[in-house]
């Protein structure tokens, strides 16, 4: 029999040997695992010098520009049911005006100062929000939308070519792209895809190289995408950054963020704007009997004015979509409350706004839905019942506030970071038009399918806490009063409790589901993306960011929107119930 001495003498030397085992994985863990690739062959080449070049004229293009430019962050945790939930998150809108931002040799380490020196503080807090730090990092968060804007050539890279591929009806030539030795850290490691028309690379994927001696990169993994908006010209459009570490115990982030652009053509806003002219739709009596104004006549044109300032601002900005077709489909749907309450109402029009976050509002006659709320609405009755709320806005005389008649007021600086507009209702307004809201869908074609709306609203309660960026409007109502309790929260009531392993209960879709928006004059239209049947809890994903798949095609190709197609986000349901 062993003595308790030698026993114990045992396991040291166990744990002795699991120390060094572990030391040692650990040091070929810290080492970077550098690929060998086939030299391309001379067309290869060829095409890679053409792409190189058009990585040139790309940034020539951009410092023409001043897009909007937004991001939003989930920071994530892995669950053991829905794989990994967010638990906070952040979102940053801002307009950014390239010519003043670019650093042509921002790129190398030593300047510190990453591609861009700062459109204002937009660009360094969009890298601090991903908790990136210059000391680290210099290249920053918004150099993913380039490989390498200095040396991207066959001097500083290896390339290997990977096969031919379709992203859409695009034809491309993949690459592997590894940065040759001793040429500093901060260089790109991937795969790219190159059109072979242009030469210009469509799809980036990767990491900029770390340094060897950290024990982290400081660099996350990030999928890049650009899209054809004019001739010969390719710009980003989306980038989609993840990191998890489901199996791992470290304290390193996880997270998803998506970074969106749009408004390349729109110009900074000059004083004398275009757009001041007031322009009233049925307030004015022009029969012989009647050549004064009344009144009343006058304040509903002093309103009217009001909402025309701020319809054409919001567009100027890069905040609002122009008139296009979707807007009809939100208009179909509000017209069924109006007839089914017997609404004597002038015409109500609807518009989207171009943002994530989950707002509403009214201007005037006019209801403004986000994008991002539009994206996460499974049903019509959804649809129907966030309307209804603003219809109710419209019905009890809650008009924007009047001063943005004054034309000078909306005239606010939006090549900086975006600042609030407080056309939002007061909490009492809102609160009256609540039960309002509720009144109109209960004597609507909608009455019978209102447990859906119930469960949508449910969802957002359950994840409100956790969503605070994106349940806070940036420009008009919330969905949530101030205690985070939704509005409509009545209509719950004769709702069936959520439950994540009921595949046939989908209360509300992940965002992208619905709507894309042509990032070269912001006009929206509705994804064609195939229904695809729910397999399990996690494919529900209810206000989350998902990858980005886009089906790219050329300029002249004659579809409209065509080149920011379908995404992965998921048309899991319906988008309009058929009545």
């Amino acid at each position: 029999m062993k003595s308790k001495g030698s026993i114990v003498s045992w396991r040291n030397i166990c744990f002795r040997g699991l120390l060094i085992i572990l030391s040692s994985i650990a040091a070929q863990a810290k080492k970077p695992h550098i690929m060998s690739v086939t030299p391309p062959t001379p067309e290869q080449a060829a095409l890679i010098d053409r792409a190189s070049a058009q990585e040139k004229k790309m940034a020539g293009e951009l410092r023409k520009r001043i897009p909007m430019v937004q991001t939003y962050i989930q920071n994530l945790k892995p669950d053991g049911e829905l794989g990994t939930v967010p638990v906070s998150d952040q979102y940053i809108l801002s307009r950014v005006d390239f010519d003043k931002s670019f650093q042509a040799d921002g790129y190398r380490e030593k300047s510190r100062k990453g591609l861009f020196q700062q459109s204002l503080g937009t660009l360094s807090d969009l890298t601090k929000a991903l908790g990136l730090t210059a000391e680290y990092v210099p290249t920053g968060f918004m150099d993913m939308m380039f490989i390498d804007p200095t040396d991207f050539d066959r001097q500083h890279y290896d390339f290997g070519f990977v096969r031919n591929d379709f992203l859409g009806t695009v034809h491309t030539q993949v690459f592997d792209v590894l940065p040759k030795k001793k040429t500093g850290v901060g260089r790109f490691s991937g795969r790219i895809w190159i059109e072979d028309q242009d030469g210009a690379v469509v799809r980036l994927n990767g990491i900029f190289t770390g340094n060897d001696y950290l024990d982290r990169p400081h660099y996350f993994h990030y999928d890049s995408w650009r899209v054809n908006l004019q001739p010969g010209v390719w710009l980003p459009a989306e980038i989609y950054v993840e990191e998890t570490h489901r199996n791992r115990l470290d304290d390193e982030p996880e997270l998803r963020a998506r970074t969106s652009f749009w408004g390349y053509s729109l110009k900074l806003p000059s004083h004398e704007t275009e757009n001041t002219a007031i322009r009233i739709d049925d307030v004015t009596d022009t029969s012989d009997a009647a050549q004064d104004v009344s009144p009343l006549e006058a304040s509903r044109a002093w309103v009217a004015q009001a909402e025309a300032n701020v319809l054409d601002r919001l567009v100027q900005a890069g905040v609002l979509a122009p008139p296009g077709d979707f807007d009809k489909v939100l208009e179909t749907v509000t017209n069924n409350l109006i007839i089914g309450n017997n609404l004597n109402l002038p015409a109500v029009h609807c518009r989207v706004l171009l943002t994530t976050p989950l707002e509403s509002l009214a201007v005037g006659d006019t209801i403004l839905l986000s994008k991002g709320l539009v994206d996460v609405l499974p049903y019509e009755e959804d649809l129907a019942a966030v309307l209804s709320f603003q219809l109710a806005h419209i019905t009890l005389g809650h008009h924007v506030d009047t001063r943005y008649a004054f034309n000078d007021r909306l005239l606010f600086p939006d090549e900086v970071t975006f600042q609030r507009i407080t056309m939002n209702h007061s909490e009492a307004d809102d609160a009256v038009a609540a039960r309002k809201a509720i009144e109109f869908l209960h004597h609507s074609v909608y009455q019978d399918h209102l447990s859906n709306a119930g469960l949508f609203f449910a969802q957002l309660q359950n994840r409100s806490r956790e969503l605070k960026a994106l349940t806070t409007p940036r420009i008009g109502d919330s969905l949530l009063n101030a205690d985070g309790i939704p509005w409509l929260i009545d209509l719950t009531k004769a709702s069936p409790r959520l439950d994540i392993h009921d595949l046939n209960q989908v209360a509300a879709l992940p965002l992208g589901s619905h709507l894309k928006i042509d990032a070269w004059d912001d006009r929206v239209f509705q994804l064609k993306a195939r229904p695809l049947p729910l397999l399990n809890a996690q494919d529900k994903m209810p206000f989350e960011l998902t990858p980005v798949l886009l089906r790219l095609t050329r300029y002249n190709e004659s579809a409209p929107g065509s080149a920011q197609a379908a995404s992965t986000g998921g048309n899991l349901v319906p988008s309009v119930r058929s009545q």
